[in-house]
C-alpha cells in the first residue's frame, strides 16, 4: 500500500526547518563580532570618542536613507523621544566604553566581556520588569558573574600605560557598557515592541549621534585619519551599526529581549577569529575557560538551558 501524506506535512525523516530568525541571529553575531576588529583599526587614528561618534553618525545616515525610501519617517516623528533615548543606552555610552577597551585589551577579551550583557539584562529585567529568575536561572547568574571575576582578576590592572590607559578601566568600561545594554533591552521590551524595528534602529542612532556630536568634535584628532581607518569606520558604521541594529531590534520584536541578547554567545567566536587572523592576537587557555564559565552561566540565567531543579 502506498504511503500518503497530508498536504503541507513534512516528509518522514526530513530535517526540521531552521527557525525563521536564525539567519538574522547568525548574521548579527558575525557583524558585531567583526566590529571589534574594525573599531580597533579606527581607534588607532580617530581616538576613542571620535571613533564612537563617527560610527553612530554613519549608521544614522544609512538608516535615515532607508527609512525615507520606505516612507517611515512619520513613524520616527511619532516615536522620536523614546528611540532617541534608547540610542544613548544602546549605542552612545557602550560604543565609547568598548572603543576605549579595544585600545587597551585584545578584541577577543573585549568580546568575551561583551557576552555578559544577558547576565546584566536578566538582573535588570528581574528588578524592573519583575521577571524573577527561578533556581536554575539564579544559579546561572551566580556562575556567570564568577566567570567575570575570574577573568577580571587575571587581567585587571589600574596602572596606566604609556598612553595613560589601563586594563582595569577597560574591563570596567566593558561591564558598564553591558549594563547599558541590559537597561536598553528592558526599556525596549516595555516601550518599543510595537514600533517597527527600522524606526527604532534609525531613531537610536540619531539619538546616539546627538549625544556624541559635541564630544566627537572636541576630541577630533589633529592629524587626519588614514585610509585604513576611514575604511574600517565606513564598514563599522554601515554594516556593524546600521544594518546590525535593524537585525537586533527585529530579533527583539520576534523572539524577545532575553533570547535576542544571547547573540552575545556567538560574538566572541567571530571576534576572536578576526583578532587571531588579522591582528595576530593570542588567545590563552585561561581566557577560554573564563569564557566557557560566562557562557554557561549566561545560558542558564536567560533560561536557554535549564537544570532539573525545582523552580
Amino acid at each position: 500500500m502506498q504511503d500518503t501524506q497530508l498536504p503541507g506535512a513534512q516528509p518522514a525523516g526530513a530535517a526540521a526547518p531552521a527557525p525563521s530568525w536564525l539567519l538574522d541571529f547568525t548574521l548579527l553575531a558575525l557583524l558585531w563580532g567583526s566590529s571589534f576588529l574594525f573599531t580597533r583599526l579606527a581607534v588607532a587614528d580617530f581616538g576613542v570618542v571620535p571613533s564612537a561618534g563617527m560610527r553612530v553618525l554613519i549608521g544614522a545616515v544609512v538608516l535615515l536613507l532607508i527609512l525615507a525610501a520606505k516612507r517611515q519617517v512619520p513613524d520616527l516623528r511619532r516615536h522620536w523621544r523614546k528611540t532617541f533615548f534608547i540610542g544613548l543606552l544602546n549605542s552612545a555610552l557602550p560604543f565609547v566604553a568598548f572603543a576605549y577597551a579595544v585600545a587597551v585589551i585584545s578584541t577577543g577579551l573585549t568580546a568575551i566581556l561583551n557576552a555578559t550583557a544577558p547576565l546584566f539584562g536578566a538582573v535588570i529585567a528581574w528588578v524592573w520588569l519583575k521577571d524573577r529568575p527561578g533556581t536554575s536561572r539564579a544559579m546561572g547568574l551566580a556562575l556567570g558573574f564568577v566567570g567575570v571575576v575570574m577573568l577580571a582578576w587575571d587581567k585587571a590592572s589600574f596602572k596606566p600605560d604609556a598612553q595613560g590607559l589601563s586594563s582595569g578601566w577597560a574591563l570596567l568600561g566593558c561591564l558598564a557598557g553591558c549594563v547599558c545594554y541590559g537597561i536598553a533591552a528592558s526599556f525596549t521590551k516595555r516601550n518599543l515592541t510595537q514600533v517597527p524595528s527600522l524606526v527604532t534602529a534609525a531613531g537610536s542612532q540619531c539619538g546616539a549621534t546627538l549625544a556624541l556630536l559635541a564630544p566627537m568634535l572636541w576630541w577630533w584628532p589633529a592629524r587626519n585619519p588614514g585610509p585604513t581607518a576611514w575604511a574600517a569606520m565606513a564598514v563599522s558604521g554601515v554594516l556593524c551599526t546600521g544594518m546590525a541594529y535593524v537585525l537586533f531590534f527585529r530579533l527583539i520584536s520576534r523572539i524577545g529581549p532575553a533570547k535576542a541578547m544571547t547573540v552575545t554567545f556567538l560574538i566572541p567566536v567571530f571576534a576572536i577569529l578576526c583578532g587571531v587572523v588579522f591582528l595576530g592576537e593570542v588567545v590563552t587557555l585561561w581566557m577560554l575557560v573564563c569564557a566557557l564559565v560566562i557562557v554557561c552561566g549566561t545560558a542558564l540565567s536567560t533560561g536557554l538551558v535549564k537544570l532539573p531543579l525545582g523552580e
